[in-house]
């Protein structure tokens, strides 16, 4: 499977240890020893709640094995942040997409389905169905 162009995933948070650990609780999911790459962006440069363009950029920049980067955010900014991004064009690797699905259960979900080699329009519809996962 290391020869094979898998999506990456991104996770946007306003907190390094939410984002972390969502990626920990997805590769934990998808298997453990998965080659999905997975990347948390969260916070500011300094440790602080926020968002952050560099590292978001430099996420993708990790995660992009050809086939495509997901990426999933928390809330408010994270989203702002990754739109504007995508916008300049230049600052995230080509066919980079901000996928609209809940934090958690989408990020398992893509990770999930990204290892199963699954391209990027898949990853992203995964993704996207974790809307209809009802608790009650």
């Amino acid at each position: 499977m290391t020869d094979e162009k898998l999506v990456g995933i991104v996770l946007v948070s306003h907190s390094a240890q939410v984002a972390a650990s969502v990626a920990d609780l997805a590769r934990g999911l998808a298997g453990g020893g998965t080659a999905v790459p997975v990347a948390p962006a969260g916070g500011t440069e300094g440790g602080g709640l926020g968002t952050s363009a560099e590292l978001i950029a430099a996420a993708a920049a990790s995660v992009d094995r050809g086939a495509g980067v997901a990426v999933l955010t928390d809330l408010g900014s994270a989203v702002l942040t990754v739109k504007a991004l995508l916008a300049e064009g230049d600052e995230l690797p080509g066919h980079t997409r901000l996928v609209d699905a809940p934090f958690v259960e989408g990020a398992v979900a893509a990770v999930v389905t990204a290892a199963t080699g699954a391209d990027l329009d898949a990853v992203a519809a995964a993704a996207m169905e974790a809307y209809d996962y009802r608790k009650v």
